[in-house]
């Protein structure tokens, strides 16, 4: 019972702070966060396309800071380098987020048929392009793609899109169907573009990153991302673990000093995120937050359930906004 009570508060990971200024957020009546250096590179990102530069030739470099940034840390890496063949074990350490699957499809399911609709039965979201960022063995990847949508899995970990497309090869259904490429994203924004371009207009309907945030090195560099890879009104769907005093007993307190669950030093409390906290950095990167949900895993049962308290798990829901035109720098 402890082993499963524990399972979903494994691998919450870096998140380096960021320094931001304050400005209203004309119309939704709260505060907002900008962050100059970014605004001023989408300017000049949008001034190279106007150039017909390709994105591609950038690599990598999607923002002023320094080339080596990336949303990739190296020790998540390593630790789930070792946990690549253990994806589809439903009584092992995935079993939390196998059983996650009841409350993430239906979210992302209903939210897109509300902004879409469903045009044919038994496949509601076909039509539509969905990217599961850090897919790991496609546990979503796979029942998204059933219900008709076209559905790209990307993972850093090469073994773990190796287990993921081994899977889907057993099940004629997917096979052909399925995509998967290892990778990070922002290569994916920056060397496939062109790539991608080639098979519709490089842009997806949503973007999924279910259990991924708290395994970053740099949201920022994540939001941005997203949000050049989404269509305008493209929806962003995230699951993640909130910063608060009971996240850190359960994730630290009881799960690796108490029962020993975990590894000790797993987890780095300072490096999850609230929703507010989420929710302004969306903002700042062309979101508009639709709906935060609270999650909570009954280890007894092995179920989770909705909750109106976002203290320990929770879903977000946000939509890519119009782009407003930035004045000219020049």
């Amino acid at each position: 019972m402890y082993r499963r009570f524990g399972r979903f508060m494994l691998g919450h990971c870096p998140r380096e702070p960021v320094h931001v200024c304050k400005t209203l957020l004309s119309g939704r009546g709260r505060t907002a966060l900008k962050w100059p250096v970014c605004q001023h590179h989408t300017y000049l990102l949008r001034k190279t396309k106007r150039m017909d530069v390709e994105l591609h030739a950038f690599p990598c470099q999607i923002s002023a800071r320094p080339a080596s940034q990336t949303t990739v840390d190296p020790s998540e890496i390593k630790r789930f380098q070792s946990l690549a063949s253990k994806w589809w074990d439903e009584q092992g350490g995935f079993s939390a987020l196998h059983a996650l699957n009841d409350l993430r499809v239906p979210f992302i399911r209903d939210n897109l048929l509300s902004l879409h609709g469903g045009h044919r039965p038994g496949k509601p979201l076909a039509g539509l392009r969905i990217l599961d960022v850090g897919c790991g063995g496609g546990l979503l990847t796979e029942p998204l793609c059933r219900l008709g949508a076209n559905v790209l899995g990307i993972d850093p970990v090469a073994d773990s899109i190796g287990t993921a497309q081994l899977h889907s090869s057993f099940d004629p259904d997917l096979h052909h169907v399925i995509r998967y490429k290892a990778c990070t994203l922002e290569e994916l924004l920056g060397e496939e573009g062109a790539e991608e371009a080639e098979e519709g207009d490089g842009k997806f309907d949503a973007i999924v990153a279910s259990e991924v945030v708290e395994h970053l090195a740099d949201l920022e560099t994540f939001t941005f991302c997203c949000s050049n890879m989404l269509k305008p009104g493209g929806s962003l769907f995230i699951t993640t673990i909130n910063k608060t005093r009971l996240s850190y007993v359960l994730g630290i307190i009881v799960a690796e000093q108490l029962l020993r669950i975990v590894p000790s030093g797993t987890h780095d409390w300072d490096k999850f995120i609230s929703p507010v906290a989420l929710e302004r950095l969306l903002e700042s990167n062309s979101f508009s937050v639709q709906s935060i949900r609270g999650m909570l895993y009954n280890p007894l049962s092995g179920n989770w359930s909705w909750t109106n308290n976002t203290d320990i798990n929770y879903a977000l829901h946000a939509l890519k906004v119009s782009e407003e035109p930035l004045p000219d720098l020049d």
